[in-house]
């Protein structure tokens, strides 16, 4: 009896001593969670008492060189409800789905939904939202937001590209540049009790936003819309299905116009209709009826997205390599009968009954294809592929646009004499407009292989500070005497010869002329093209124009060279009238 009433005793004192030991961790563990852990779980306590609104950042613009805006924003709202907020469900519902034009099941659905906040829509116009705010609806948010607006609706629209329903960039300089435009969203706080109704008393916290910085382009919006409206009349003239041109600076590499009509309105990027018109059924035949690729095709940038068969001007490239290897000279002899052989290939000239005895220049001149067959057959295919290497043609030149195309160009272990001879007249392969235009540009500005671009500099709409953007460039892509022969030779085509069309009275002009036919061959589908340049001693704008499936009258020197005239004529005198910077 005694022993069982020690064991009691012991059991007593250890219960007691495990319970004061319990208490100890118990009371240590709250001070602790008091005195290190307080900020933190304060922090909890308020996020569970917290509501939070997006105030999105306004979109930093896009402007062309002289300050013209061509990207903006509007104010709109973005409607919500927060479902332990709301008085009379069916008042909301009614009032929502009118003024929003929204189904009563479409907006029920989301009313009736328990979650802290609900989107009910977006993008919607501030007249609207300021009705829906008059109307006083316990559980009702409507928030101030923007959505991108381009005051020349189609201008550039293949350049600039678009934003999403968010505002975020999809497509062209939008998404390219998307860090520096979309800005730092703000956000608007809201206390609640623990039901999860607004505390009046505690009011409204805000985090401002920061809006996105300004985008400057080197892009002149005259010399846009100017090239647009001459791109329009040629591919209305031909009946063309698309007319693409590129004007840039050989120097720098700064682009001045990018043109891809036909254009899509970018405030409607969606509208097929706007684009193909009566063509839109065909379109959409093409791509079985899907909308999206049909659209997708219509967003494209055939300056640098798509590749084509340079056809003639590509005879600059293979003579800059018979220049620069030594194999021949502008005084070079040659003989045309109309056709040369190669192999068991038979190649004609364009001109069937041939153009007899001429020299290298004359041959330039006349754009005679058994002439640059010799020529590079002379170079030969090591060293025509160490050429391709040497100015840039088989990589991408890097421009600051999205998707950009590579060349598309036979494997050097695949390249036979039929091949070499083909490529030689600009045949058999495939290029971007903005990778002949780049590589021109080196073989004719001294020998400097420059970065084709668009974006200039940013701007911080909050301190005004200025980022430039800096482009890459290579020397040595030909020699200065090499540069210089082209240019004479360039500019005696169009002085003297096929390239006459683009010809204007008081200006020095180099250029060349293009007739390709597209694959398959016999299709009757051509694309006829011409690139010029000016002055021809020393350029400082090249400009091409390639117009795809011309109906009627398809060479390059009767239909693309006088568009590029046109445009010389009316923008030769506007540079020379200002001062960029």
């Amino acid at each position: 009896m005694k022993g069982y009433q020690t064991y009691h005793k012991k059991k007593i004192v250890f219960v007691f001593f495990a319970v004061v030991l319990i208490m100890m961790l118990l009371t240590g563990r709250i001070f602790y969670l008091m005195i290190f852990c307080s900020e933190y779980y304060t922090e909890k306590a308020i996020e569970l008492h917290e509501r939070e609104r997006d105030i999105k950042a306004a979109r930093g613009r896009i402007l062309d060189r002289n300050g013209v805006v061509l990207a903006d924003n509007r104010t709109v709202c973005t409607v919500s409800v927060i479902h332990s907020q709301i008085q009379d469900a069916d008042a909301v519902v009614s009032v929502l789905s009118e003024k929003l034009e929204l189904s009563e099941e479409t907006v029920r659905q989301k009313v009736e939904k328990v979650s802290s906040i609900e989107r009910i829509k977006s993008n919607v116009d501030k007249t609207i939202g300021d009705e829906i705010r008059e109307c006083n609806l316990a559980g009702v948010k409507v928030d101030e937001d923007y959505k991108r607006f381009y005051p020349y609706s189609t201008l550039a629209s293949k350049v600039l590209g678009f934003t999403g329903g968010d505002n975020q960039g999809i497509l062209g300089l939008e998404v390219k540049y998307e860090e520096y435009l979309k800005g730092i969203d703000g956000t608007i706080l809201t206390v609640t009790d623990a039901k999860g109704v607004e505390i009046d008393a505690a009011g409204e916290g805000r985090i401002e936003p920061i809006a996105g910085n300004d985008l400057t382009l080197s892009l002149d919006m005259n010399i846009q819309s100017y090239a647009t409206q001459l791109a329009l009349q040629a591919m209305e003239a031909k009946e063309a299905d698309s007319v693409s041109m590129i004007v840039m600076n050989p120097q720098n590499g700064e682009i001045l116009a990018m043109v891809n009509v036909p254009e899509y309105d970018l405030n409607n990027p969606f509208d097929i209709q706007s684009v193909y018109g009566d063509r839109t059924a065909q379109m959409l035949a093409a791509v079985s009826g899907n909308e999206l690729e049909a659209a997708n095709r219509m967003w494209r940038n055939g300056c640098i997205n798509d590749t084509y068969e340079p056809g003639s001007t590509f005879k600059v490239i293979t003579a800059a390599a018979g220049l620069e290897s030594g194999v021949v000279t502008i005084d070079d002899q040659f003989s045309c009968p109309g056709f040369c052989i190669v192999e068991d290939r038979k190649i004609r000239c364009h001109k069937t009954q041939g153009h007899g005895a001429e020299s290298f220049l004359t041959a330039t001149m006349n754009s005679c294809n058994p002439v640059f067959v010799n020529v590079g057959l002379r170079v030969g295919i090591d060293r025509y592929y160490a050429y391709f290497n040497q100015f840039g043609l088989l990589n991408k030149t890097g421009i600051d646009l999205p998707g950009e195309a590579a060349t598309i160009m036979h494997k050097k272990e695949n390249m036979g004499l039929v091949e070499l001879a083909t490529v030689s007249f600009g045949q058999s392969f495939q290029i971007t407009p903005i990778q002949l235009v780049t590589t021109i540009s080196s073989l004719v500005n001294g020998g400097k292989r420059v970065t084709p671009h668009l974006a200039a500099y940013i701007t911080d709409p909050v301190t005004g500070n200025i980022r430039q953007f800096d482009y890459e460039v290579k020397e040595g892509i030909v020699s200065e005497e090499t540069s210089a022969t082209l240019r004479y030779m360039l500019e005696k085509v169009v002085s003297e010869g096929g390239g006459k069309n683009a010809y204007i009275e008081g200006y020095s002009i180099g250029g060349k002329t293009a007739t390709s036919q597209t694959l398959p061959r016999g299709s009757g589908r051509y694309i006829a093209s011409f690139i010029g340049f000016e002055p021809a001693e020393d350029p400082q704008i090249i400009a091409i124009c390639i117009i795809n499936n011309p109906q009627g009258v398809y060479y390059g020197g009767q239909i693309a060279a006088p568009v590029v005239k046109k445009l010389f004529e009316n923008i030769l005198p506007y540079l020379e009238g200002i001062q960029y910077n």
